[in-house]
């Protein structure tokens, strides 16, 4: 029995090391380590390859989100809509604008925002949709662009685990208004450390953004508005631009690894696999699946919520399972947004999002990386069909 991470950056480094060590070394050499043509590069390289007009890098995904949010002047007594399952920056960066998260539940199959419960939640003071594309599988975006247009709305796509997905033959972050994207060092564009982008079409909008990421500079000493520090470094864009070259080399290598693990676990009771949406072209960010619990039996009120959380689902006793078989897995995520306890204060109740609820006391996301062979594949699934048999539905 062999240890089996989440993910594994190593095996990668082996094929691109030597290229990245050489790319590091010339940026050093050049001295040019903020800005500069490599950066300027890079944007140009990753605008194309979205196809989007415009990039501006940046230093998180987080501060992507907050900076479109910034560059469109949604701010307080503004409404955005986003989903409660997510990462907590795409909620948190609409509060820190000074806006309001509007929460909608998501599609349990997808774990994607329920584009059929959009329409209802928009009110005179909706002014923009947040859509998060999530573990590597696109939303409805031409049911929600629809919408959108509808109502007059922005659309800023969260695209930070979806780098090379697509609907509809577009790729993510190419739909919306704006596309905000991470490089976390996990996401299938990684670099080693933090970084993010922003693409869009739209060049007014593109150049708000680079003024607001150099501390709302304008000219040099000249400060327009209240911006922020965030720009990408040199050394990691430099890594980037070999990256994107085996982007879509890595994303088909994990649709092979979902496709095998569709084949070795739709059959094993207790588990529901995820789902790939007819016209979307999933990355596989994460392989995420759901461990049916009593839980599924419907866990309402504060006070059962609660005790999920204290004394753990039948996820989380399948999970410790595996972990003492030396698998590994995470689980993205355990509280949603409107039960973290920010956002309970401003009245959000259990029971408000079932979908959501539900997904974080089932979701269990196994190991996921292009390097996943299919030897490890085959612990895994052994891993989860020993592990469910050990913990029974009636526990």
């Amino acid at each position: 029995m062999s240890f089996i991470p989440p993910f594994d950056l190593t095996e990668q480094y082996k094929v691109i090391g030597a290229e990245i060590s050489a790319a590091v070394a010339d940026v050093l050499a050049s001295g040019r380590y903020i800005n500069g043509p490599v950066v300027e590069s890079f944007e140009r390289q990753f605008a194309d390859y979205i196809g989007t007009a415009e990039c501006v890098a940046c230093n998180s995904g987080t501060d992507a989100l907050f900076m479109a949010l910034r560059a469109l002047n949604i701010g307080p007594g503004d409404e955005v809509i986003t989903v409660p399952f997510t990462f907590f920056a795409t909620a948190e960066t609409i509060s820190a604008v000074g806006a309001t998260p509007v929460f909608v539940d998501i599609d349990l199959n997808t774990f994607n925002l329920d584009v059929g419960q959009v329409a209802a939640a928009i009110t005179p003071r909706t002014k923009a949709i947040m859509p998060v594309h999530l573990f590597g599988q696109a939303v409805d975006m031409t049911a929600l662009m629809a919408i959108a247009n509808d109502h007059q709305l922005w659309v800023i796509e969260d695209c930070a685990q979806a780098t090379g997905a697509a609907w509809a033959g577009a790729k993510v972050g190419s739909i919306g208004h704006i596309g905000c994207f991470s490089f976390y060092p996990t996401k299938n564009l990684g670099g080693c450390g933090d970084g993010g982008a922003v693409t869009t079409q739209d060049g007014a909008i593109a150049n708000s953004l680079r003024v607001l990421r150099n501390h709302g500079q304008t000219g040099q000493y000249r400060h327009a508005e209240i911006g922020l520090n965030s720009r990408l470094d040199a050394v990691q864009a430099a890594i980037l631009q070999i990256k994107l070259r085996y982007l879509d080399q890595w994303n088909a290598q994990r649709t092979v690894v979902a496709k095998r693990y569709h084949q070795l676990l739709q059959a094993i009771p207790g588990i529901i696999c995820p789902t790939a949406l007819a016209g979307g072209n999933s990355v596989w960010n994460q392989y995420t699946l759901r461990i049916v619990g009593p839980e599924a039996n419907g866990r309402s009120g504060n006070g059962q919520w609660a005790q999920a959380l204290e004394q753990g689902t039948r996820r989380d006793r399948v999970r410790l399972q595996l972990q003492q078989q030396g698998i590994s897995s995470t689980v993205y995520y355990p509280i949603p947004m409107h039960l973290q306890p920010v956002y309970q204060q401003v009245g959000y109740q259990v029971g408000q999002f079932p979908n959501a609820e539900r997904a974080c006391q089932e979701v269990l996301s196994i190991p996921m990386f292009p390097e996943l062979a299919a030897d490890q594949q085959e612990q895994v699934a052994y891993g989860l069909k020993d592990s469910l048999l050990q913990v029974p539905v009636e526990v």
